[in-house]
């Protein structure tokens, strides 16, 4: 255990003295380490200072701090009205770190979970273990069910018995509507897989997963959203600031609009996936596969300068950090999609879609207008089957033109 004398004379503890006390330097520090403000800071030991003196006045020792003191702990700062945002992430991180520490034992509070948190744990059990899904798939199975659920019953209990054909096909009708065809087909799968699970466990008599309708696939419909190669340019002039996250953004743009990448690969991006000297990445893409691309030189110079100037010092070995504490990799490709949006913006451009997908069509319609093949154009994003590049095909309008035949009855 830690004694008073190993605490750090800056952190502001005042006269508290409680079973906390003694760990709070190094919970400071660890905050510090991960970026956190001075004013964060004073907040957040502030919190820890009410915690301790909360604690001593109960005689509550350390050992015994967990989820269920933070429960009543935040209780008792709202009944005085003084419950404060992110007080329970703060804490939970304080939980964190001294079991880290091995000062507070390992978890046995469980909360009482709902009929619906209990249906998806085992769910997502079954998922994993007999399914074999990646995490990813995994969430967006777990989403679409949770939704169904949750419209179908609200916050009845489940009685699955009572489900029936008309409920499932009512809801994809319903959300059909309101989401992309993608997504209702996925939309489609999590629900096939939940009423086979369902079937097997006994929950349901009837298997209702024929009864989910499918939902319309048309190869190569619609033309790829794109940028022209004049507005690429513009989105990343107008990066080109002196604000250490509009440059750290500016990267991520160059990776999307020079390589084609994805927004997961971007997220993803580990700092031991750059090859300096042979001027290559490693990129994880998608199915577990790797692949090397070139490094260009503009990237490079941008990658380079982002590292050693720019990138939050943390332990973290995601290339692409927070600018906000904590310091540490993006949760998810949303992030990337948000750095989109923030860098049309700037540059005054509305197009139709405003995801990181925009840069990865708009190389590929370039290089295809450059005489690029559309091996090459595959190649160089990936895909798996050509199947998935034959849509940028319809881009070359002029092309189809000459090749078309004329309407019948039309002017000849």
């Amino acid at each position: 255990m830690q004694n008073h004398s190993d605490r750090n004379s800056s952190v502001p503890l005042g006269q508290a003295s409680g079973p906390l006390y003694s760990y709070t330097p190094g919970f400071a520090d660890s905050l510090t380490s991960r970026g956190y403000s001075k004013v964060s800071m004073v907040n957040r030991l502030s919190l820890l200072r009410d915690l301790d003196q909360w604690m001593q006045q109960r005689r509550i020792v350390i050992e015994e701090f967990g989820e269920e003191r933070i429960l009543q702990f935040l209780r008792y700062r709202r009944k005085h009205d003084s419950k404060q945002r992110g007080d329970n992430a703060t804490l939970r991180s304080l939980l964190k770190h001294l079991r880290e520490a091995k000062v507070v034992p390992p978890s046995i509070f469980q909360p009482e979970m709902s009929s619906l948190e209990q249906l998806q744990a085992s769910f997502a059990q079954h998922l994993r273990e007999q399914r074999g899904l990646r995490p990813a798939t995994l969430e967006q199975y777990l989403f679409h069910t949770r939704r169904f659920l949750s419209e179908r019953f609200g916050k009845s209990a489940l009685s699955l018995s009572e489900l029936n054909a008309q409920d499932v096909v009512r809801c994809i009708l319903r959300q059909a509507r309101t989401i992309s065809p993608h997504a209702a087909r996925c939309m489609g799968k999590a629900l096939r897989s939940l009423f086979r699970f369902l079937h097997q466990r006994g929950d349901i008599a009837t298997n209702l997963a024929a009864s989910v309708p499918s939902v319309a696939k048309r190869s190569l419909a619609g033309l790829p959203k794109y940028l022209s190669p004049q507005q690429v340019e513009l989105v990343l002039k107008k990066s080109e600031q002196d604000d250490p996250t509009v440059q750290r953004d500016r990267t991520i743009l160059l990776l999307l609009a020079r390589l084609g990448l994805r927004a997961a690969e971007i997220v993803h991006m580990t700092l031991d996936d750059i090859d300096w000297e042979a001027s290559e990445l490693t990129i994880h893409g998608k199915g577990g596969h790797e692949d090397k691309l070139p490094l260009p030189k503009d990237v490079g110079r941008s990658l380079a300068n982002y590292l050693k100037q720019l990138r939050p010092s943390c332990a973290c070995r995601r290339v692409f950090i927070r600018s906000a504490a904590p310091h540490e990799g993006f949760s998810d490709s949303a992030a990337v999609d948000i750095v989109v949006q923030r860098a049309l913006r700037r540059a005054g451009i509305n197009p139709p879609t405003r995801g990181a997908h925009l840069f990865r069509h708009s190389l590929a319609t370039q290089m295809l207008r450059n005489g690029a093949s559309m091996s090459e154009i595959a190649k160089i994003l990936r895909h798996q089957s050509e199947r998935s590049t034959a849509i940028y095909a319809k881009v070359d309008l002029g092309a189809l033109r000459s090749i078309s035949h004329p309407w019948p009855g039309g002017a000849a």
